[in-house]
């Protein structure tokens, strides 16, 4: 699963927001019973451990000059969540870079 957030700031200080928001990334699982780890794999890469609803994904956040794309790996089984997860990031990483 893709999701491109657009957004007008600098590379820095969207690592920075990034950065100061990591904690509440587990309110962008809807039902916020996630548990999510992240480190920063290079300047432009937030990687992303996220463990909810029994399961074990993996994702990254790619910050680019005018958009930050969220990618997770969705198993078939969670499919079901993605349009839920999408809105939930698209909404949330709106707020969080404007």
């Amino acid at each position: 699963m893709r999701v491109a957030v657009p957004h007008s700031l600098s590379r820095a200080e969207v690592r920075s927001r990034l950065d100061a928001k990591k904690d509440d990334m587990a309110g962008f699982v809807p039902g916020g019973m996630a548990d999510i780890e992240t480190y920063w794999q290079g300047e432009d890469r937030m990687m992303m451990v996220i463990r909810a609803m029994g399961q074990e994904l993996n994702g990254h956040v790619d910050v680019e000059d005018t958009q930050v794309t969220f990618e997770i790996d969705l198993p078939l089984a969670l499919s079901f969540v993605e349009p839920m997860v999408k809105g939930a990031l698209e909404e949330k990483g709106r707020k969080l870079l404007s």
